[in-house]
């Protein structure tokens, strides 16, 4: 039986736990330092207590290490690599090979970042055989592509199947670090794929002016769930550890339903769940709803389609109607719903946005809601004809934060009568089995009603344990107050809680000496992000002489800045198919080049 998991992000214990109780079976989190998201770390301690509490149901804690380190950070990150470790983390995701030498003995598994751009079968052996045990497979990969990495390796497959899109290939964007000096690759990217510039051709001449032209839609593969589990793809994961609670809930409790009625539908025993636990919540949840640039599946069929969010980009929020009449004051308008969607219920407090004339998001809020009217303070960028969003649906927020999820362990009680001895049994999911011997003492005159009050104390919520009570003995039940049938309960409860939980066994990889030697294709440049002494040891080992240091670490003119398989002339409506020639981007005095790949139809960026 293959395990699949739900691998959800955190910017902190607390989303984190909100995440595994929505149905995560794994979460991954920032330590201290070292993380690709700088704004999102987190002390050891605060690590510690979500382990703790994933583990209770079968969950798992990665932590992320993934950025590139230079000479002097090597010890530092080495001693934070042993303190996750001790609190418990389950693996370490990482981009810099030198975590290879500095795991070594620490006995955690490592899993390589999406950073690490891998893209091709021979790519993901060659990692493989440097001993990682999880593949996390670039975002702009067919369908195909991935069935063929999978095939190819034996360790786990993760791929990415919502949230945000960096334009470029994965650990291989320096336009940050050229523009402003902050790496991508360090975790200070300045995202100026968001930026707007006026796109000119080779005589100046303006064919795009002030548009987001590399920012892309947000990724949304929620209908692809099966295609991806039937060609190996073991983890599935939510990009967002930046993003706040109510987004984290929303968007796993949509994927863990998929995920549900996945296995549910498919042949007994071929697929479960990598963790243990059934989740109650109150909330239908709705991608719509939570903050996104209109969403894409970039090129999971090997097609391109529109995939930019240049008009905007940022999060609009869901389409709700256009803008039909405006008061003389633009402090109340009526809505006429999008065409073809059910009408909209409006809520006070909704928060509503609008792009203006002048190209700008502004937002207003919707104080007095009536049928298709609202009245709001005056808003004079407003106009009849705009376009209206809903990025903030009160009634939505209200029923994610009123409505925590619950998420308990289900336990099989059985009861028997050995002799002059009442045996009680309870069986955890997780497998855990907790045994409560009394005796049996004077048997119930009325056998009836002390048989419903057994199955009905045994059959009750204690800490995160939901009891079931599915065996009792025909005949012979004693008669037990209902205060010493819950004091047993509670006792089985307690019993548990003392041993081990048990974490599902996924793969961990084998050393790496028992594994084929592989080695890179070309030799390493710039692009394999090479900024210290031990990642360069893995390319000597490997055969590969000399190697190139990082960008970060020469900035190294004519680089490319970002190599992509979004195109803007494909977007535009302007490929020839062939021979392209080069387009600019132009941005407060800066100018970029676009070079166009047409034989492996890919787009490059460089400086002048």
């Amino acid at each position: 039986m293959r395990e699949l998991e739900l691998l959800a992000p955190a910017r902190n214990a607390d989303i984190g736990i909100a995440a595994i109780d929505c149905g995560a079976d794994a979460v991954y989190i920032a330590g201290p330092k070292f993380g690709a998201r700088q704004a999102a770390g987190n002390e050891i301690g605060e690590i510690a207590r979500l382990c703790s509490y994933a583990h209770r149901f079968g969950a798992r804690i990665f932590v992320t290490l993934n950025t590139i380190l230079y000479e002097d950070e090597l010890e530092q990150a080495g001693r934070m690599l042993e303190e996750v470790v001790r609190a418990g983390v389950d693996a370490v995701i990482v981009q810099d090979l030198a975590m290879l030498s500095l795991a070594r003995g620490l006995g955690v598994p490592l899993h390589a970042s999406t950073q690490c751009a891998v893209r091709t079968p021979e790519k993901a052996l060659w990692l493989e055989s440097l001993g990682f045990s999880r593949l996390i497979l670039e975002r702009e990969l067919p369908l195909g592509m991935i069935r063929r990495i999978a095939s190819a390796v034996s360790c786990e497959v993760e791929c990415f199947v919502h949230g945000a899109l960096c334009v470029c290939y994965s650990g291989q964007c320096y336009l940050s670090e050229h523009i402003a000096g902050r790496s991508a690759n360090r975790g200070a990217c300045i995202q100026a794929c968001r930026s707007r510039y006026d796109l000119v051709d080779a005589s100046g001449r303006v064919l795009v002016r002030d548009k987001a032209l590399l920012s892309l839609k947000d990724l949304n593969l929620l209908g692809r769930i099966p295609e991806m589990a039937r060609s190996g793809v073991t983890s599935f994961k939510i990009e967002g550890r930046l993003k706040n609670e109510s987004y984290v809930r929303n968007i796993v409790a949509a994927y863990s339903d998929a995920l549900d009625s996945f296995i549910a539908g498919a042949a007994p025993g071929t697929w479960r769940r990598a963790s243990f636990g059934r989740v109650t919540r109150n909330f239908t949840p709705s991608p719509q709803k939570t903050f996104n640039r209109g969403y894409t599946e970039l090129f999971f069929d090997g097609r391109r389609s529109q995939w930019s969010s240049m008009d905007v980009a940022k999060s609009m929020g869901e389409e709700i109607g256009t803008v039909i009449s405006l008061s003389r004051r633009k402090d109340s308008f009526r809505v006429r719903p999008v065409s073809g969607r059910e009408k909209p219920v409006l809520s006070n407090g909704d928060g509503l946005s609008f792009v203006s004339r002048g190209g700008d998001v502004l937002g207003v809020r919707a104080d007095v809601c009536s049928s298709d009217e609202v009245r709001c303070k005056p808003t004079p960028e407003l106009f009849e004809g705009a376009r209206l969003y809903r990025n903030y649906d009160r009634a939505f927020e209200k029923s994610l934060e009123s409505n925590p999820s619950v998420r308990l362990l289900p336990v099989e009680v059985s009861v028997e009568l050995s002799g002059d001895v009442l045996r009680v049994k309870a069986v955890s999911e997780d497998g855990r089995e907790a045994v409560r011997e009394i005796p049996a003492g004077v048997p119930a005159e009325n056998v009836s009603r002390m048989r419903s009050l057994f199955e009905a104390q045994l059959s009750k919520v204690t800490g995160i344990y939901a009891f079931r009570c599915s065996n009792l003995p025909e005949h012979g039940l004693p008669f037990l107050p209902v205060s010493a049938i819950n004091e047993i309960r509670r006792n089985l409860g307690a019993d548990l809680d003392g041993m081990p939980f048990r974490v599902l066994g996924m793969y961990v990889a084998p050393s790496s000496s028992t594994l084929p030697s592989q080695k890179p294709l070309r030799t390493a440049d710039y692009k394999d992000n090479i900024s210290n002494s031990l990642a360069r040891k893995v390319y000597a080992a490997a055969g590969v002489n000399p190697v190139e240091s990082a960008y970060e670490l020469t900035h190294r003119k004519g680089a490319e800045l970002m190599r992509t398989r979004y195109c803007v002339r494909n977007e535009l409506g302007l490929c020839p198919r062939q021979n392209a020639e080069d387009l600019y981007l132009l941005n407060n005095g800066r100018r970029l080049t676009l070079h166009f790949d047409c034989h492996s139809c890919e787009m490059i960026v460089t400086a002048d």
